[in-house]
C-alpha cells in the first residue's frame, strides 16, 4: 500500500523477499505518496493509481503502471480493490476500498478535505486524522493564513475523522488505525483516546514498524 519511503525501507520491511506483493496502490502524487513509485516498478512490482496520479509522477507509460478508474472494481491477486474520489489538491486523487477472503473490507483514505460517500461492511479502516483544528488555529496565526488554509482544504481533521466515522456502520470493525497525523498540529495520545471513545473499537495510531493482525473476524 503505496510507496512514500525510499525503496530501501520497503526493501527492509518486506525482508527483501517482493514474492508475495501482487500491486502497489498508489493515492496520489505527493512524494510521501509516492516517493519510491519509479524503484517499485522498476522491481516488477506493478502499481495501480489514477491516470492523473500516474501522469504527475511520470509514469504513466511504464509496462508495470496500471490506470484504474472510480468505482471499479480491479482483481489484485486475492484482493478485490475499489477506488473513490477524494477531496485533495491533487490531479485525481483516489481512497481505496479493499476486500480480502482473511481481512475482510478494509477503508483506506487518507489526504482528504472529507468522504462524499458511506461505506458498508467494514471489518478494518485505515484513516486520516492529520490536525486539530484548535492546535492549527493556535500554530498558523493570520500571519500563515495561506498555509492553515491549505491544511484545512486539503486534509482530514480529527473532529471530522471522528463525524465520518460515526456517519459509518462500525458494528463489524475490528481496528481503526490513525494515519497521516500533523507532526506540529496533532496530538498522538489524544487523538487515539478521541476516536476510541468517540467509536467503541481498538483504535492504534501508526508508527514505524507497527505490526497489526488485520482479520475478519477479532480472533
Amino acid at each position: 500500500m503505496e510507496c512514500g519511503v525510499v525503496i530501501r525501507k520497503i526493501k527492509e520491511a518486506l525482508n527483501f523477499d517482493f514474492s508475495k506483493v501482487v500491486g502497489c496502490l498508489v493515492t496520489h502524487e505527493h512524494g510521501d505518496h509516492n516517493k519510491a513509485i519509479k524503484d517499485v516498478l522498476s522491481a516488477g512490482i506493478k502499481v495501480y493509481a489514477s491516470k492523473g496520479t500516474l501522469e504527475e509522477s511520470g509514469v504513466l507509460k511504464h509496462h508495470n503502471s496500471r490506470s484504474i478508474q472510480s468505482k471499479k472494481i480491479y482483481q489484485i491477486g486475492n484482493f478485490k480493490v475499489i477506488p473513490f474520489e477524494v477531496r485533495h489538491d491533487v490531479k485525481e486523487p483516489f481512497g481505496f476500498l479493499i476486500n480480502h477472503p482473511d481481512c475482510g473490507t478494509t477503508l483506506f483514505l487518507t489526504d482528504t478535505l472529507y468522504s462524499p460517500y458511506k461505506f458498508n461492511g467494514l471489518n478494518n479502516l485505515i484513516i486520516e486524522a492529520n490536525f486539530c483544528e484548535d492546535i492549527l488555529d493556535e500554530k498558523l496565526k493570520s500571519d500563515k493564513k495561506f498555509l492553515r488554509d491549505r491544511v484545512l482544504k486539503s486534509h482530514l481533521s480529527i473532529q471530522k475523522c471522528i463525524d465520518l466515522l460515526n456517519a459509518n456502520d462500525l458494528s463489524a470493525v475490528n481496528n481503526i488505525v490513525l494515519i497521516h497525523l500533523s507532526d506540529s498540529n496533532s496530538n498522538e495520545l489524544d487523538f487515539q483516546k478521541k476516536v476510541q471513545e468517540a467509536t467503541g473499537k481498538n483504535t492504534i495510531v501508526a508508527r514505524n514498524e507497527l505490526e497489526i493482525l488485520f482479520n475478519k473476524t477479532p480472533f
